[in-house]
């Protein structure tokens, strides 16, 4: 299983919709307008994120990726051993549901579903050495 990083138009360019770059240590970068800047944008993003360990591509600048799997700003996507799209996540981060991309990955690979987690207990009310005396006021 190989885990890939497609690169397409720049989410948060300082010239674009949503400008992010200088805040939390975020480069200020212009939407590139050549293969070449976006090239660089992308070399910087994939340093700051530590996505070393994926292979990242390049979109071409006619967003041809972007188009065809609905990108941006970004989303999560399973391509499964026939070729075939075996999962598609809704558009990020508010779309991104890692839970349901390991489920996919798991049936992918033929491996059991995880075990569902515990439900929380209930909360059966504050400790005895908890409660307030009176009407509500701090013992003195």
């Amino acid at each position: 299983m190989e885990f890939l990083v497609v690169y397409i138009s720049e989410a948060h360019a300082f010239d674009g919709a949503s400008p992010r770059g200088g805040r939390d240590g975020n480069p200020i970068v212009e939407e590139p307008i050549t293969i070449d800047e976006r090239l660089a944008v992308a070399t910087v993003c994939r340093e700051r994120l530590d996505l070393s360990p994926m292979t990242v591509l390049i979109d071409d600048m006619q967003n041809t990726a972007d188009r065809a799997y609905a990108g941006f700003p970004d989303r999560l996507y399973l391509v499964g051993k026939d070729g075939r799209i075996a999962y598609a996540g809704d558009p990020g981060p508010i779309g991104f549901r890692p839970d349901e991309l390991e489920a996919a990955v798991r049936v992918e690979l033929g491996l059991p579903p995880l075990p569902e987690p515990e439900p929380p207990a209930e909360d059966e009310g504050p400790a005895e050495g908890d409660r307030r005396r009176g009407g509500g006021e701090e013992p003195r």
